[in-house]
This record gives C-alpha cells, structure tokens and sequence, in this order.
C-alpha cells in the first residue's frame, strides 16, 4: 500500500500503522494509535494508559488504574490494586523452539524438558503479536504448589516463563520460583519486553543468576516513534526503561538473551543499529537474535521477513561490534521479488 503521508508505496506497508517508517519517525505515529485504540475498546481494555486512580508501579506504564490497568491484568478492587492471574503450562522437550536455543545450556539435553508457563496478559499492545491468544483466552490462576509439583518431575531442567509478557505477573511469578529453588535446582528463565519496574528486574535477574537461567529481553525497536506505533505504549519511556534493565541484569551478572523481531520494512538497518551500538557499548558478548516475522494479528497484510532485509540487519549488529548475533525462524524468510 502507499504511505498516507509521503505516497512511498511498498507491500510491505502495513494498513495497521499506514505510513512508512521514515513518516513514523517524523511523528506521525496517529494512524497506529488508533488502530490501537480501535481493537483495545472491542477487548473492553483501556484504551491508553489510564490515568487518574491508584498507581501501579510493576512497569514502565505506571498506569493510575481507576478500573484496570493497559494490561488488563491489574484491576482496582475498592482502592485496592489486585492481580487477575491467567496462567497454563505444559511440558516443552528439548530442544525448545526458544529465542535463546543457539546459547540455551540445556539445548542438548535430549530427553528433558522445560516446564514453559504462558501468562495471560501482557503490558504492550503489539500489532503484530504473534501469541494473541493471550488476550483473550480464558485463564485461570494456578497455585504456587501446583507448579512446584510440575517441576519436580525428574525430566524438568528449567522453567522459562513467557505469554504475553511475565511483567504484570511478576510478584507471582517470583514467588514461584523462590519456591521452586527451595525444593530443586533448576534454571529458571523470563521471555519479557524488558519493562518491569528495575526493582523487579533486579530480583529476577538474581534468580536467574543464582539457578543458571537466562533472562532474555525482546527490544522491539530503537526510535521510540517506531516503538510507540507498534506496542502502543510511551515509546520514549519504553528504550530508556529497556536500556536501564539491561544495564540490571549484566549488574547482576545473569546471562542476558536480546531479541529483536524483524518486521518487514519498519525494523531496518537505524533501527537495529540503534539497538546493537548500545548492546556493544554495554558488552559485545551480548546474544543478539534477529527473529524472522510471520504476519499475524493487525499485522497480517504484509509478508515474512524477507532473506535480504535479514542478511542487512545482521551484517549491521555484527559491524558495532556484537560477537554472538543469531537468526532465529530462518525458514519463515523468504526471496524478496
């Protein structure tokens, strides 16, 4: 389709966010956000980051939750903030199709599994979700010693905890595994967007450091214009949120997995240049894993990844300096016309 503000016209513009990225970055980020808007009325969530009731302070929103929160996880009970747990789990052999398996210690523990526990529930709004299902699927709180069985299943060497996004949950889920090490010495790992409080983040990047997990935070774009039309949230608040937590986690000395997902289009070479000089800076032995994109969600009129804009992007992470860059879901790309 062509961009609404310039006329570039590209398959690979999607009608969601309906201009190109150049126009993103010049602010006119209107078009997405009430894409946003529009789908978020039809869930009954809010329709931003709600101001105006009692704070939450779990992540970058700091939403003023009056009925819930952007997460939709977090509602007011008479004053009172209280999380609505949504969790399933089930037993995912190895090697796990995990953002980070090219470095994972347990990617050849043929035989094994890991427990993966999927919340319901995330603090983005990404159009291009590839689990939706989390936002509408009828969840059900499951109790601590519930999942503490599980793991204690001799087969069971790590526990990742991913969804829609650990960050609403992370009260629970850190009390989770405080009771799961007491009982067992398993790695226990978090697939998030790298938003929760840096308070949290210090005590999960602990956990992780003491059981041998990984903590692995999927940067979903550097401009923060990008950033905003994508997830829907403050885009400038959500890098600088990201660069602090990653500064955390290598503080605590956890092993740290960043993940970026390569939208066609959108995530191009400033975007992932942004994302890898900073890692660089930081440590050039940060993994870094470009993950191909299916189309899904408000996002499925544009195509897969295509081998071109991949090889662009891994040639720029690899130029500032990274060591360790990776290509998850290659057999998505395809051979751009």
């Amino acid at each position: 389709m062509k961009c609404k503000i310039c006329g570039y016209e590209s398959e690979e513009i999607s009608a969601s966010i309906g201009v190109c990225v150049n126009c993103l970055r010049r602010g006119r980020t209107e078009i997405a956000l009430n894409t946003h808007r529009e789908w978020r009325k039809k869930l009954g969530l809010p329709m931003e980051v709600p101001r105006g009731g009692v704070k939450c302070k779990l992540c970058v929103n700091e939403c003023e939750v009056i009925d819930k929160g952007y997460c939709g996880v977090i509602v007011n009970d008479n004053g009172k903030l209280v999380p609505k747990i949504g969790v399933t789990y089930y037993y995912d052999p190895h090697p796990t199709n995990c953002v980070a398996e090219p470095v994972c210690p347990e990617r050849t523990n043929i035989g094994h599994y890991n427990l993966a526990v999927f919340f319901h529930g995330c603090n983005l709004d990404c159009l291009f979700c590839q689990n939706i299902e989390h936002k509408t699927i009828k969840g059900w709180e499951i109790g601590i010693e519930e999942l503490v069985r599980a793991v204690l299943n001799p087969k069971v060497t790590c526990i990742c905890y991913f969804g829609g996004d650990p960050a609403p949950f992370s009260p629970y889920a850190i009390r989770v595994a405080q009771e799961i090490l007491k009982k067992k010495k398993i790695r226990i790992c978090w697939e998030t967007n790298g938003l929760e409080n840096p308070r949290i983040m210090r005590r999960i990047a602990r956990l992780s450091e003491e059981s041998g997990g990984i903590v692995k935070i999927d940067w979903k774009a550097y401009s923060p214009e990008v950033y905003e039309a994508l997830t829907g949230i403050n885009g400038k608040k959500a890098v600088e949120r990201i660069k602090e937590n990653i500064r955390v986690v290598i503080e605590e000395g956890a092993m740290l997995v960043v993940s970026t997902l390569v939208v066609p289009h959108y995530i191009d070479e400033r975007e992932v240049n942004g994302i890898t000089k900073f890692l660089a800076s930081i440590s050039d032995e940060i993994p870094y894993v470009l993950l191909a994109f299916h189309p899904h969600h408000l996002m499925s009129d544009i195509p897969t990844t295509s081998w071109e804009q991949m090889n662009r992007l891994v040639e720029v992470a690899r130029k500032n300096g990274l060591k360790n860059v990776f290509v998850g879901n290659y057999w998505l790309l395809r051979v751009k016309a």
